[in-house]
């Protein structure tokens, strides 16, 4: 009995084209957000910073933290000395060391929610500290900004080693042997991504991958060449 192959088409990425191509001028955001962003503060307080200058955290809309984790990373973003815009949800935000916000005022921006495309795309970020997951992957790789991977479940793991290991666009934190990544593991990751030895090719990385990732979606590029194919494929049986 012969064999009944299907082929395969890649047809990514599904990042918004505004982003990418610019082909489709309505094609500007997912148009869904389970969480109201504070779009305006985000942008506002990115304006008044240098370009590359801000390490901007998220873990996504559905991932949770201890609070031990929580307050590692608080204390290592302090201590890395960079300014940073911190997406913690109204949920999480109790997992806050008492007085943390107040006392990183100068440094720190921390908001209920995001509009993580707009944050990533702003000149001003210049590190994502990333639960890696696939769509926040994908966008800070189409939009050519280095990462700090802090995964947590499922494909996580798989995407940090793509980060680290394949794509060499950032670093992996590692957890102690009480599966934490402390403060002081934190702080070495986003100096090293920010200004480390590592810094220039993770840069110089991520810059190439962006390029990349417009060339497949631009016209006569592989995703576009590979859609018209699936098109004409099913069009004609």
């Amino acid at each position: 009995m012969a064999a009944n192959h299907k082929p395969i088409k890649t047809i990514g990425l599904t990042v918004p084209s505004m982003y990418l191509d610019k082909r489709l001028e309505d094609d500007k955001d997912y148009s869904l957000n389970l969480f109201k962003p504070d779009v305006d503060a985000c942008i506002k307080w990115l304006d008044s910073k240098e370009a590359a200058s801000i390490v901007y955290v998220s873990f996504g809309s559905f991932a949770t933290l201890g609070e031990e984790q929580m307050e590692e990373i608080a204390w290592g973003l302090k201590r890395s000395n960079n300014y940073f815009l911190w997406v913690v949800r109204e949920t999480e935000q109790k997992k806050l060391p008492s007085n943390f916000v107040e006392e990183t005022l100068e440094k720190g921006l921390v908001v209920s929610w995001s509009s993580q495309l707009r944050v990533l795309a702003h000149e001003a970020v210049g590190c994502f500290i990333t639960h890696c997951g696939w769509n926040s992957t994908i966008e800070a790789l189409s939009l050519g900004v280095p990462m700090v991977a802090m995964p947590i479940w499922t494909d996580q793991p798989t995407n940090a080693k793509f980060v680290e290991d394949v794509w060499k666009v950032g670093i992996r934190a590692r957890m102690d042997e009480n599966g934490i990544i402390r403060k002081e593991e934190i702080e070495r990751c986003i100096r090293e991504v920010m200004e480390g030895e590592e810094s220039m090719d993770i840069k110089s990385n991520s810059e190439r991958w962006k390029k990349l990732t417009k060339e497949a979606v631009d016209e006569g590029g592989s995703s576009d060449r590979n859609i018209d194919e699936l098109v004409a494929e099913l069009t004609f049986k």
